[in-house]
């Protein structure tokens, strides 16, 4: 049978279709029975998607209070420097009306301001280098300790 044939055969018997045969009685009763009694069914959804996002919020979270912290935290650079730079500036206050011994101690407060800016820039590459910031607590001690002496001498206070 050729699909022309076919097709023709087709439409041949649905035109001659009784088309008002009516369904067997115990047929109705069994679509009534099944419309009653079933259950409305929830689409379950898969569950490796719904821990795969819990598990991807909750890494995201983690990471982003991680960097929070870690950015609110003092390095210890930092909280030297401004342990250092409150104490030389309440010398240099309580020294402001008194005479120096020598003239030249503002050059060397400098010479001293300048090691301590390059100490910070190598400690920008490494800012857990114990030398480092044991260099740096050095040049600041070197600084208290040149304000003290060229203001108020250990000779003066006997």
């Amino acid at each position: 049978m050729s699909k022309q044939n076919f097709d023709d055969y087709l439409n041949e018997s649905l035109n001659n279709l009784n088309k008002d045969i009516a369904p067997n009685k115990a047929l109705w009763q069994g679509i009534e029975h099944a419309l009653v009694t079933a259950k409305p069914r929830a689409a379950k959804a898969p569950l490796w998607p719904k821990l795969s996002a819990i598990a991807a919020c909750s890494a995201a979270a983690l990471l982003a209070i991680n960097i929070f912290m870690s950015n609110n935290e003092p390095s210890q650079v930092v909280a030297m420097s401004d342990y250092f730079k409150a104490q030389k500036q309440s010398l240099l206050v309580q020294y402001k009306n008194q005479d120096a011994l020598t003239n030249n101690w503002q050059a060397q407060l400098q010479e001293l301001e300048e090691a301590e800016q390059a100490i910070k820039q190598a400690l920008e590459n490494e800012p857990q280098n114990q030398a480092l910031l044991t260099m740096l607590a050095q040049v600041y001690q070197q600084q208290l300790d040149l304000i003290n002496k060229v203001h108020a001498p250990r000779w003066q206070q006997i």
